[in-house]
């Protein structure tokens, strides 16, 4: 098969990349670098690596041309931004929603018709997509746009043979520290904790993922907490929203 992955030089699009090639297929990994990265060109295995900046409509435009066919898209490519609303520049909003939302539009709308019969699409998510804390509210709102994409794209794609599924895990170690904005220290501060002290790494969640894509799952939870999150939300909706409003007061509080 061949595959295509976008924020490919790290973290889980690098951690996915290894899977697809360790099964045999050929990957195609793209990132906003030039050149591949040391992490890639270690890689064994059948594959290629080109630049992408997932803002660009003349990259994927480009890529579309010189691509004739795939098995698997994979819409990786993401920044993080930790704040409350008012700390929080409309700078950095434009800059989140044009990556983590449009940047897969424009993934799914230069190569999902490269995807035939069998095709898989894929979105990397968030937990944040599916429950919303406090303090992260550009995140939440980019990554619950991209779950809701992932289901529209399921309905409208099943009838050629395609499926699509959307990546929700909560946090795990990988590279996305290094995209926190900064302009919310406190923030960015507690991002960096949860991300740092989980005992996932991007290696497991991509592994317990292409096995959630193999099965054709829609919404894909690669571990417990983000499953018993998401589950809490829709099966004891009360509760579990005054579990929300009391971080948000405890916050407050430390602000």
């Amino acid at each position: 098969r061949r595959v295509f992955i976008t924020g490919a030089a790290s973290g889980l699009g690098l951690a996915l990349a290894r899977e697809y090639l360790a099964l045999g297929d050929e990957v195609i990994l793209t990132d906003v670098h030039a050149e591949p990265p040391p992490a890639v060109q270690e890689l064994v295995g059948r594959w290629t690596y080109r630049r992408v900046d997932v803002t660009s409509d003349d990259d994927w435009r480009a890529a579309a041309e010189e691509i004739g066919s795939l098995d698997i898209l994979v819409n990786n490519a993401g920044i993080a931004i930790g704040g409350a609303l008012g700390s929080t520049s409309m700078e950095a909003w434009q800059r989140i929603v044009d990556i983590n939302l449009l940047g897969v539009v424009r993934g799914c709308r230069a190569l999902a018709p490269k995807l035939g019969r069998g095709g898989r699409l894929v979105i990397t998510a968030s937990a944040a997509g599916l429950v919303h804390a406090p303090q992260m509210g550009a995140y939440n709102a980019t990554k619950a746009a991209a779950v809701a994409l992932g289901e529209t794209l399921d309905a409208e794609l099943r009838p050629r043979g395609v499926s699509t599924s959307v990546i929700c895990p909560q946090f795990f170690r990988s590279g996305l520290a290094d995209s926190l904005s900064g302009e919310d220290a406190r923030a960015d501060e507690m991002a960096r904790k949860l991300l740092s002290r989980t005992r996932l790494t991007s290696e497991i969640i991509a592994r317990r993922s292409v096995r959630g894509i193999e099965a054709r799952r829609v919404v894909i939870t690669p571990d417990a907490l983000a499953t018993f999150f998401w589950y809490s939300k829709r099966f004891t909706r009360v509760p579990f929203l005054g579990s929300t409003r009391l971080i948000g007061r405890v916050v407050a509080r430390g602000r």
